[in-house]
């Protein structure tokens, strides 16, 4: 039997739903899989009661803990830039804040592993997986600056978070032609990035530039060692036929989650 809360009534039915999908494609998304997770994923459960009537608004809404649920048009662009070349198996979710994203994932990949540093947050995600009946996820709660070690490889890893820099333990976590989505920029000049891998060992790859985010998820602050220094950077040129320029990395930068008000994450 399903949930009535997924069904939604009034702001939260399914005529405000088809609404959020139609401005989905007016802002370029096509990819159908994508649109119709967009359209069936009840956002509204994802957010406080009293937020439910604004739920399919394409904004960022909070969630506690100095969060946001993504925009959907960042989650909705993410999710096809992460799917464009065919279906991928293993993914890594990085910042898996309420599981907004992870819902609309799940379906779409093989498995998905998904990591968040603010516990509360990660069983909180539990319960949404499990009540959308998601058997594909497992989460973790630590610094998903590091990856997850003991699974990777990837196929993919989409960072749910705008980084300062690159964590290179994520590049390195990356299968041989595995794929990086990943946020990069200053607030209100992001721009949205794919990493692909090329060679074993060291990291000659790729980096296209998939389109400006203007209302993309708000940049992190890199995170302070226990000696009080910021973490040494390295830059890094990765380059294809489209693009040449420097990517910035780091081996360990803390990624701080969204905060409002246009924070999508």
């Amino acid at each position: 039997m399903v949930d009535a809360r997924f069904a939604g009534i009034g702001m939260t039915s399914a005529r405000t739903r088809d609404r959020l999908v139609q401005r989905l494609r007016d802002q370029g998304i096509t990819n159908l899989a994508v649109l119709d997770r967009m359209r069936n994923v009840p956002r509204h459960i994802f957010v406080d009661e009293a937020l439910g009537s604004r739920a399919y608004e394409d904004t960022a809404l909070p969630i506690g803990f100095g969060q946001t649920i993504s925009q959907p048009y960042i989650v909705a662009r993410m999710t096809e830039a992460l799917l464009e070349f065919g279906a991928v198996d293993k993914v890594l979710e990085v910042g898996t804040g309420c599981g907004y994203q992870t819902a609309v994932l799940a379906p779409l990949v093989g498995k998905l592993y998904s990591i968040e540093r603010i516990e509360p947050l990660v069983e909180r995600a539990k319960l949404r997986a499990k009540e959308l009946d998601l058997k594909n996820v497992r989460f973790k709660h630590g610094d998903g600056t590091q990856g997850w070690k003991s699974i990777a490889p990837f196929d993919a890893i989409l960072v749910a978070a705008a980084p300062l820099t690159v964590p290179e333990a994520l590049l390195q976590q990356l299968r041989v032609g595995g794929r990086l989505i990943v946020p990069v920029g200053p607030e209100g000049k992001q721009e949205l990035i794919r990493f692909t891998r090329r060679e074993q060992g060291g990291f000659p790859g790729a980096a296209r530039i998939l389109g400006e985010l203007k209302s993309g998820p708000k940049r992190r602050r890199v995170g302070i060692q226990p000696d009080g220094k910021a973490p040494a950077r390295e830059h890094t040129t990765i380059t294809d036929a489209s693009v040449t320029r420097p990517v910035t990395t780091t081996s360990a930068p803390a990624l701080r989650q969204s905060t409002m008000p246009h924070a999508p994450r």
